[in-house]
């Protein structure tokens, strides 16, 4: 019959801890406990739904030249970045304040009776006193959809774009 016997390994094992394995074991519950509030936030963030910080509509336009004169020259845009396509005015990137409207010519693919804008309305909060700036906007050549108004908590008017996307401007609530 045979014996197995077992080959003993000698560990050096101390009784005290040394500072290096210390230090590393303060370091790991450091980061497990850093972790449990981030996973923590995460599951949260999870179960309560989608977390956005900006929105950036993409509109269709029949004509990108007149509606940028529009937001640009009559709202207060400005042209982040043109879109041309052969030296021909494709589109562009619009910026107010931390508003942003990606503006593009219309192909015609789906015709040219297409109404864009239907069934949609664009808005848009600021800090600045509502009739100041709509009287501004009034005096740029721009015509007001509605006059501002007090309504749900906060003062507005309304704006409707050359290709005919509504546009409320309210103030911040």
């Amino acid at each position: 019959m045979a014996t197995r016997t077992k080959a003993k390994k000698s560990k050096k094992t101390s009784k005290k801890p040394s500072k290096t394995r210390a230090k590393a074991a303060s370091k790991t519950a450091t980061r497990r406990s850093a972790a449990k509030p981030a996973r923590a936030a995460a599951a949260k963030a999870k179960t309560s739904g989608l977390q956005l910080t900006e929105g950036a509509p993409s509109i269709t336009v029949n004509d990108v030249a007149a509606t940028l004169a529009w937001y640009c020259d009559v709202l207060g845009f400005a042209v982040k970045q043109r879109w041309e396509h052969e030296g021909v005015l494709r589109g562009a990137e619009l910026k107010a304040g931390g508003v942003t409207v990606y503006v593009g010519q219309d192909d015609w693919k789906k015709g040219r009776d297409r109404v864009k804008g239907e069934g949609l309305r664009l808005y848009w909060y600021t800090n600045q006193n509502i009739d100041k700036l709509a009287a501004a906007i009034k005096s740029r050549g721009g015509t007001l959809e509605s006059e501002p108004r007090d309504e749900y908590g906060a003062r507005s008017f309304g704006l409707v774009d050359p290709t005919g996307y509504k546009i409320t401007v309210s103030s911040e609530m």
